[in-house]
This record gives structure tokens, C-alpha cells and sequence, in this order.
């Protein structure tokens, strides 16, 4: 009985003792996840995964060499993580050679899938980074290296777009674009290096074009300030001498008014003047003329025995006095006619004259010098249409002529010594008829006359005598 009570207390020792082993044991098989990690465990039956977002994450990682309980475990991230090409070798589409950098960012979004198609993450990483190496080495071999350089950011969108249907396959997917981060020359390779220094030489001219520009810009914004600051100033100046200009045509034509005026009061004065001569002329030739009528009375008979002697002479001589008159009378007027018209010559010659003379020194001094000359012309104007006042002119110059005329008729019938009789009316009239003695119409009258006393008996007589008397007179 002790024998199997101590048998007994050892089996049980034992099965204690083998229960305290299991059980620490089984304690040292259990499995808390991490938080960035997942567990996929596969059974003999099931896959399960563990870890945070899944429906447990403690489990007993019993050996896979178990018959019934064993299992196999794959651990990988659930955190972000990266795929880095540094320099990875890769070609342009005209097979130029260069290194680039290329930063790709992961997470798995299958674990399942994952652990199905690789035993760990160090295999997931070597399979993702072939699979960004053959998407880099696709999409640079189709472009030029101008322009890989120059647009990145649209190699890194079709990196992403390369790789895209194939992460699928291993459970992951990409957090963001792919980064070409930097492009380098290979080894015995200076076409980055080239294309670096022609961009670089590029931007140097463009930025001195910009700044040349910038330059010439400000040049010319100061030049239109200078040109703008010096046309108001000549404005200014130009508005000065217009006002100057303005105000010195408005005195000239002031004065010319004024000398106009003047002249207008010489010109009433001088006819008045002219109208006291004409009075006194007048009068003298009515005295002379009574005087001539007397002394031809006085002498009438001596002037008739002398008249046809002389009469030649006479006829002569008033014939010639008479032209002298009528040549004096159409010299004055011509003169006067040929004086206006020179002086409305004169007229327009110093007005084309002050006109070129104004077109040089501009309208200010145009319109000043040419106050005086529309004032002569506008007076000759005046002269020209004023029918009363060139009548006015004419009736002097034929007083004048008259004038002439009667003081040389009066001489020629003093020196002639004829005596005038007159039955007229008028001195005037009387004077007239003398003088037509000296005319054809006179010898007519004359010999009808002595053809009249022919016929009477004592005109026969009288005829006698004076043929008697120039007989014994007429030299033999």
C-alpha cells in the first residue's frame, strides 16, 4: 500500500511537474502583435491574420512541427515604407546613359495576398524594387533627356502609373507618386553635366535679356518724362508768345485805326482846303477873264484889221495851246491814275513782302506788319469802289486844266491884241465866241461875214479901203 501510495505521489509530482512545463511553455508561445506590424498565420486549414484593424491580435505561435496545432507565421509592416533606387542606371530614347534616384512609398493593403506571394519582407521589398526599376526603366527609355530633366514631376506620375497594376498582385499599394529625385551623369558621362551648363548659359542670357530690357525700359520711360516735361515747357512757351502776339496786332491795329481816323480828318481837311483854292482860282479867272473881255473891247478894231493877218499865227497857236492843255490835262490825269495805281502796287508788293517776311517770323508778327497794308488796301479799295470821290478828284484836275486853259487863252488873245465884242449873255459866253476865231468854225464864220459886207454897198466900201490900204503896204 505505501509502495502505491508512493508511486502514485510521484506520478501525480510528475504530472505537476509537466503541467507547470506546459504551462509556461504555452506562455511562451503566445504572441501579442505590434501595433505596426501584422502577422499572417497559416494553419493547416485557415490563413488568419493578426494585428491592429483585424479581429484579434494575440494568438499562440505553436510550431509548425505539430501534426494538428502547428502553424507557419509571416510578419510584415503595416507602417509606410520605402523602396530607394540611388543610382540606378538607366538610358534616354537616344540611348544616352545616366544615374538616377528614385524614392518609391509603400504600405500593404493585403497581407493575405502579401504573404501568399512572399515568405518575408525582405522578399516583398526585393520583388517591389524590380518592379520599380522595370517601370523607371520603361517610361525613361521612350523619352529624351532634355526633357526628363526639365518635367519630373510628370516621370514621377507615370512611374506611379506603371507600377500601379502590378502592385495590385502582392497585396500593396503606393502612398504617393513616385520621386525622381535627382538625375546624375554615369561614369565617363558628361551630358547631364552639358545639358546643366547650356540651361545655366540659357538662364544667364535670359536673365541679362530681362535685365537689358528692364534697362532699356527705364531709359526710355525717363526719355518720354524728358520729352513730355519739354514739349509742356514749350507749350508754355508757345502759348506766352501767342498771347504776346495777340496782344501786340491787337494795339497795331489800334493804332492803325487811329491813324486811319487821322487820316480821314486830313483828307475832309484837305478838301476843304482845296475847295477855298478852287474858290480863289475861280474868282481870279473871272476877274482876269473881265479883264481880258475889257482890254479885247479896246482893241476890238485893231484886233480885226489884225485878225486876218494873224489869223494863221492865232489858229496856230491856239491850236497848239489847246493840245498843250488837253496833253497837260490827260498828263495830270494819267499821273494821277498811274500815282494811285503805283501806290496800290506799292501796296501789294509790301504786303507779299511782309507776308514772306511773316512766314518767316511766324503769324504773331504776320498779322502785326500786315495791319498797315490791309489798311492802305482796304483805303484804296475804298478810293477804287467810291465813285463820288474819284469824280471829286477828276472835277479838280479839270478845274485845274480849265484853268490853265483860260489863263493861256488869255495870254494868246493879249499878245494877239484883239478886241471882243460880246452879245452873249455871259462873259463866259462872249469869251467862248471869241475864241472860236481861232477855230475852222471861226474863218468860216469870218468869211461869211466879209462875204455878207461884199454885197452891201457900204460894206463894199469898208472892204475897199482895207484892199487899198494893204496894197499900198504890200511890198512891190
Amino acid at each position: 500500500m505505501l509502495g502505491m501510495s508512493l508511486i502514485l505521489v510521484a506520478i501525480v509530482a510528475a504530472a505537476a511537474i509537466v503541467g507547470a512545463i506546459m504551462f509556461f511553455w504555452a506562455l511562451a508561445l503566445r504572441r501579442v502583435v505590434p501595433v505596426n506590424e501584422v502577422h499572417i498565420v497559416q494553419t493547416r486549414k485557415n490563413t488568419v491574420s493578426y494585428g491592429k484593424g483585424f479581429d484579434s491580435n494575440t494568438y499562440y505561435e505553436w510550431p509548425s512541427r505539430f501534426p494538428l496545432i502547428g502553424l507557419t507565421r509571416v510578419t510584415l509592416p503595416v507602417s509606410n515604407f520605402a523602396i530607394d533606387l540611388p543610382d540606378y542606371a538607366a538610358y534616354d530614347k537616344e540611348r544616352v546613359p545616366f544615374l538616377v534616384h528614385v524614392m518609391a512609398f509603400f504600405r500593404i493593403s493585403d497581407s493575405n495576398t502579401a504573404a501568399q506571394r512572399v515568405a518575408s519582407f525582405d522578399e516583398l521589398k526585393e520583388q517591389l524594387t524590380a518592379i520599380v526599376q522595370g517601370a523607371v526603366r520603361t517610361v525613361l527609355a521612350g523619352h529624351e533627356i532634355d526633357q526628363i530633366m526639365l518635367d519630373r514631376s510628370r516621370f514621377g506620375e507615370a512611374f506611379t502609373k506603371e507600377v500601379q497594376p502590378q502592385l495590385s498582385g502582392w497585396g500593396v499599394e503606393a502612398i504617393k507618386n513616385i520621386e525622381l529625385m535627382d538625375i546624375r551623369d554615369a561614369k565617363e558621362s558628361d551630358v547631364i553635366q552639358n545639358i546643366m551648363a547650356k540651361r545655366t548659359s540659357g538662364i544667364e542670357r535670359e536673365s541679362r535679356l530681362v535685365v537689358a530690357d528692364n534697362t532699356r525700359q527705364a531709359e526710355m520711360a525717363e526719355i518720354a518724362a524728358k520729352r513730355e516735361i519739354e514739349m509742356s515747357r514749350q507749350l508754355a512757351a508757345e502759348q506766352v508768345g501767342l498771347r504776346t502776339a495777340e496782344k501786340d496786332k491787337n494795339v497795331g491795329v489800334a493804332n492803325e485805326q487811329a491813324a486811319q481816323q487821322v487820316k480821314v480828318q486830313q483828307r475832309e481837311t484837305a478838301a476843304k482846303d482845296m475847295d477855298v483854292l478852287q474858290v480863289k482860282t475861280v474868282r481870279g479867272a473871272e476877274i482876269n477873264r473881265e479883264a481880258a473881255v475889257i482890254a479885247a473891247a479896246q482893241a476890238k478894231d485893231v484886233a480885226i484889221v489884225q485878225a486876218e493877218a494873224n489869223r494863221q499865227v492865232a489858229v496856230v497857236s491856239a491850236e497848239a495851246n489847246k493840245q498843250v492843255s488837253i496833253v497837260s490835262a490827260e498828263g495830270d490825269k494819267q499821273q494821277t491814275v498811274l500815282t494811285a495805281e503805283g501806290k496800290l502796287e506799292a501796296a501789294k508788293r509790301n504786303a507779299e513782302g511782309i507776308a514772306a517776311e511773316g512766314n518767316a517770323k511766324g503769324q504773331a508778327e504776320t498779322a502785326i506788319l500786315m495791319a498797315p497794308v490791309d489798311a492802305q488796301i482796304k483805303l484804296a479799295e475804298k478810293i477804287g469802289s467810291d465813285q463820288g470821290y474819284q469824280n471829286y478828284l477828276l472835277g479838280i484836275r479839270n478845274i485845274e486844266a480849265a484853268q490853265a486853259v483860260g489863263m493861256a487863252q488869255a495870254e494868246a488873245l493879249k499878245s494877239a491884241d484883239v478886241k471882243v465884242i460880246s452879245n452873249a449873255g455871259t462873259p463866259g459866253k462872249g469869251i467862248s465866241s471869241v475864241m472860236d476865231l481861232f477855230s475852222a468854225d471861226g474863218g468860216t464864220a469870218i468869211a461869211s461875214m466879209l462875204e455878207g459886207l461884199a454885197q452891201s454897198p457900204e460894206g463894199k466900201k469898208l472892204l475897199r479901203k482895207f484892199v487899198d490900204k494893204s496894197e499900198e503896204t504890200a511890198p512891190e
